[in-house]
């Protein structure tokens, strides 16, 4: 029961904790590239008068959906490669960052649908790829 504690106490400060489970700094550093990418790729779609709260909204959503699907679901069996190079945490990181945004988007005022979901879809994308690739 000691070596369990000792472990949990000593495993957190690591990148890496081995045994397919990750540190939290690294798991908010994937959430913040994925944050990045996804706002970057917003001020490349959007347009109009509320743009800079649209990208700052898509940039936030993504990385906190990252970050919380990710600490939350930090546990070997979702992290270790089902497929070759892809968990189950690869493919549902996207997933959660589409439905955060979605539930934004029902819920904003301004117009411009059609580029809001090409920069829905891009923060998607950048959620798959950056798990893909950080993790």
């Amino acid at each position: 029961m000691l070596k369990l504690y000792i472990v949990t106490m000593v495993a957190p400060s690591t990148t890496d904790l081995g045994g397919g489970v990750f540190s939290t700094a690294h798991i908010v550093l994937t959430a913040a590239v994925t944050g990045v990418v996804a706002a970057v790729a917003a001020v490349a779609l959007l347009r109009g008068s509320s743009r800079v709260w649209e990208v700052l909204a898509i940039g936030v959503l993504a990385a906190v959906a990252v970050f919380l699907w990710r600490k939350s679901a930090n546990m070997p069996q979702l992290n270790d490669d089902g497929l070759q190079g892809f968990s189950a945490n690869d493919w549902l990181a996207p997933v959660v960052t589409f439905t955060v945004i979605s539930l934004y988007r029902s819920i904003r005022s301004a117009g411009g649908e059609r580029r809001f979901d090409q920069a829905r879809a891009a923060a998607t994308l950048a959620a798959f790829v950056v798990n893909v690739v950080t993790i």
